[in-house]
């Protein structure tokens, strides 16, 4: 049983509270309804909280009074962001009642605490709304004095404290629309509830704050990130202002401290200004930042000041949201060497073509980068020649992406895994299904001999036409067309039921559509096609399947 909390017990709660904020952060930031400026909940939090931990931490003794000062003062300091300021002005009222407590704290003090803590808090803004931090800790306060009045235990009072915590939490949803809309808890009340658990697992021994959240965020949809932001398109006040007011004027009173509340308010809105004359907190979103801070050096010397352009801000917000909604789960990549085959590769929805091939190999940095610019998590990769192969499983290294290398040898080889392609299916499913259809397909090239030699059985001469599939020379002749008609010949099998000739900067339509025509006639079993490929050096690019 824990009746009463020491100096040196309060030391260590404080940093424990804050402690398991800093744990817990990104999840509190991940409540956040809207992408906005301000939008850092439990970040602006914990930069309360570890101000006010350094300023406790320089205490030089344990008496309660000096701690409630330097944890009110420390918060102040370091608050940022609305949900910054509320948390400080928790304190700030939470501490003024710790700091009559002499040597010790009891559950009645600190019920009392709590309960002044809300009371600071709700008049530090303007227009305080239900649903949201300040209803959080008024309801906790409210039950804190209720069970204090029975209970001096600090295990049992502080367990029934946040278990009312957790029970209007979860009630915030019905308060406020945006947050049964996005399906999401208040932030500022988890964060809240975040620092008085790690004050009360501090006070149980425990020094693992790790702490498991039942409220889980459901993640939002793109079409909810992008009607978010378009909502607050039109941002009335574009400049968020931030700055402390230190060194008062001698002639600067309390009264002054509430009329520039009341200048402030004029000229923008979302406004705190609080303190006292030793040191006054402002906020406020204006279209004029130079009169808040005009009228705040009537007070006294201006500090740590911060202006931020939110509509700015906002168009930076907008563009990250375009970029998620372009993210899918695949995406692909193609060699290619030339713009007939560019083409056809787009048209079978390949994102990204790298122009290359035979004489112009791509890099491995080349596919990396290639990878980069498709908007997917997997990106297949289609080296479509083998002597590229092996760069691109490099570029694996070189990129983020999750890259699949289909191990394609050939032009023909690319189309058929391309096809193969479903958006629907998993990793896996693609993969096999890409490299069945590469079996399918067999790959046969024309182009011509760059020196005189004997291979595979030929002698060649230079400029001699030849034809060749991925593994030896199968024809040669003096003529392009012939020598296609060679290699395909050398090539057929009775299982072959297209053939598509692709044809190269070299060669004319014309005359790549009569040698269709020609083979149509030689094999009338087979449906033949020629299409427009555009490549450098290969007369012919065919494909058998």
């Amino acid at each position: 049983m824990i009746k009463t909390i020491s100096g040196a017990t309060f030391r260590k709660m404080i940093v424990a509270g804050a402690g398991l904020l800093e744990q817990n952060k990104k999840y509190v930031d991940s409540l956040n309804v809207f992408p906005v400026p301000d939008g850092d909940t439990g970040t602006n939090m914990f930069l309360t909280m570890k101000s006010a931990v350094n300023e406790v931490s320089q205490c030089i003794n344990n008496n309660i009074d000096a701690l409630s000062q330097a944890f009110a003062k420390g918060a102040l300091k370091g608050a940022r962001g609305n949900s910054g300021v509320i948390t400080s002005q928790i304190f700030k009222g939470f501490c003024s009642e710790t700091a009559k407590a002499g040597g010790e704290i009891t559950t009645k003090i600190f019920a009392k605490a709590m309960q002044e803590g809300a009371n600071i808090a709700y008049k530090a803004v303007t227009k305080p709304k239900e649903g949201t931090i300040l209803t959080v800790i008024r309801v906790m306060a409210e039950n804190a004095v209720n069970v204090a009045k029975k209970c001096d235990d600090f295990e049992v009072f502080l367990k029934k404290v946040l278990e009312t915590g957790e029970e209007i939490l979860k009630q915030t949803p019905e308060m406020l629309p945006v947050l049964k809309k996005a399906g999401v808890v208040d932030a500022g009340g988890r964060g809240i509830i975040v620092i008085f658990t790690g004050f009360y697992k501090l006070l149980m021994g425990e020094e693992d704050f790790e702490f498991q959240f039942d409220d889980e965020k459901k993640p939002q949809t793109v079409d909810d990130v992008i009607a978010d932001i378009n909502a607050l398109e039109d941002i009335q006040y574009a400049y968020c202002t931030e700055y402390m007011i230190i060194h008062m004027k001698k002639k600067t009173t309390e009264a002054d401290i509430d009329k520039l509340r009341e200048k402030l308010m004029q000229i923008g809105d979302s406004v705190i200004c609080i303190g006292d004359l030793n040191l006054v907190k402002v906020h406020v979103h204006s279209n004029e930042p130079y009169k808040a801070l005009e009228y705040a050096m009537e007070l006294g010397e201006l500090y740590n000041m911060k202006i931020e352009n939110m509509r700015e801000q906002n168009r930076e917000l907008k563009k990250k949201a375009v970029a998620v909604e372009e993210t899918k789960e695949h995406g692909m990549i193609a060699v290619a060497p030339g713009d007939g085959l560019s083409a056809i590769f787009k048209d079978l929805a390949v994102d990204e073509i790298i122009v290359g091939g035979q004489t112009m190999n791509p890099s491995a940095a080349d596919i990396a980068a290639a990878a980069d610019k498709v908007p997917a998590r997997n990106v297949f990769v289609f080296p479509n020649n083998k002597n590229i192969v092996l760069a691109a499983e490099q570029a694996n290294d070189l990129t983020n992406k999750n890259l699949i290398i289909i191990p394609t040898r050939s032009i023909p080889e690319g189309i058929s895994a391309s096809i193969a392609f479903n958006p629907d299916v998993s990793v896996e499913e693609n993969t096999e299904a890409m490299t069945d259809a590469i079996k399918g397909v067999r790959s046969g090239m024309v182009t011509y001999a760059v020196r005189d030699t004997h291979v595979d059985g030929f002698d060649l001469s230079v400029g001699e036409i030849i034809g060749l599939d991925d593994k030896a020379i199968l024809a040669k002749g003096k003529h392009v067309s012939e020598t296609t008609e060679g290699l395909i010949e050398k090539m057929m099998s009775d299982e072959v039921m297209n053939i598509t000739l692709f044809f190269g900067e070299d060669i004319r339509e014309e005359e790549a559509n009569a040698l269709a025509e020609k083979l149509a006639a030689k094999y009338p079993d087979c449906e033949v096609t020629a299409a427009y490929g555009g490549q450098p050096v290969y007369y012919y690019i065919v494909s058998l399947e």
